[in-house]
């Protein structure tokens, strides 16, 4: 009678036990599911890494979507943080000591110094105290509000504090909105505009142009001298064909992009095929391209 005793108890241990096994399976694979699909939708929905207000400028300006915007900005981060994750760099501050002063943010908003005398880091932090509800929008302004020591002399901001110091008081601007929505006014004034205007002009749309161009303005300036975009545009022939012209801008560019100290050789070149690999693939639209991007930006940075 005790072993039959128990025997039923352990089967109805075991009964037991299964069913609370298969319920804790149940619960753990719901729990799991929706954490993968949580992280599914973050990474499928790129219009969540733009405040709405930007996301309809860029709409409204540049004719693309938060998608495309979203794969441009990767492909211009890789060869410039070496991050996919661009939405990290808002507060983004360093002196890289190539002579423009601190480099900033997701574009490298610039100081100034002898190796760009127009810097467009000014033009943010007016743009920062414009955003800030300035009714006089200025640099010095700007600089109050943030805390640091600073002066223009000429059109180079000068800092008068230490690098930790000042990068620090950038880097606490990452998640503040009216910082973003000045970086992305600066960045479309500075960059976006001629790049788009260019390949309107041309009879381009395609998003994969505008990134291209976009690329180009903010790594080596967007007018001016003969490696500019506006230079590299005059090089690059009259054809009407989006695929040959880009293809002639892209030899073009490589011709220049390792020296100058836009990149340190071989990331410019490996920064050029990102583009020209995708216009290969056939990804001009820059849609539904996650594992083209993924792709292209698998190379590693020197």
């Amino acid at each position: 009678m005790l072993n039959s005793t128990n025997s039923k108890v352990s089967k109805k241990m075991k009964f037991s036990l299964l069913i609370l096994l298969s319920f804790s399976m149940i619960f753990s694979y719901g729990y799991l599911s929706n954490g993968s699909q949580q992280k599914s939708y973050a990474a499928g929905n790129p219009d969540s890494n733009f405040s709405p207000a930007t996301l309809q400028f860029l709409r409204d300006n540049t004719g693309l979507d938060g998608e495309q915007w979203n794969n441009i900005m990767m492909l211009v981060n890789k060869p410039e943080q070496d991050d996919l994750n661009w939405i990290n760099f808002y507060g983004y501050c360093e002196d890289i000591d190539d002579n423009r002063g601190y480099t900033i943010g997701i574009f490298g908003a610039t100081t100034g110094g002898s190796n760009d005398t127009g810097p467009d880091g000014p033009e943010l932090f007016k743009a920062y105290d414009a955003a800030k509800g300035a009714s006089n929008p200025s640099v010095k302004g700007a600089l109050a509000r943030i805390g640091v020591k600073g002066s223009m002399k000429g059109n180079i901001l000068e800092i008068n504090e230490s690098e930790e110091s000042f990068c620090r008081k950038i880097g606490n601007l990452q998640d503040d909105p009216e910082w973003r929505e000045a970086m992305w006014k600066t960045f479309y004034n500075v960059y976006i505009k001629y790049s788009v205007e260019q390949a309107r002009k041309r009879g381009f749309n395609s998003a994969l142009t505008i990134g291209s161009f976009v690329d180009a303005a903010l790594n080596h300036g967007a007018t001016g001298g003969s490696e500019t975009l506006q230079g590299l545009l005059g090089k690059s022939g009259s054809s009407t064909d989006e695929k040959t012209f880009m293809t002639k801008f892209y030899k073009e560019r490589t011709k220049i992009v390792d020296t100058n100290e836009y990149n340190d050789p071989p990331n410019g070149k490996n920064r050029v095929k990102q583009w020209s690999n995708l216009l290969n693939m056939g990804e001009t639209d820059l849609k539904n391209a996650d594992s083209a991007v993924l792709q292209v930006t698998d190379w590693e940075l020197q």
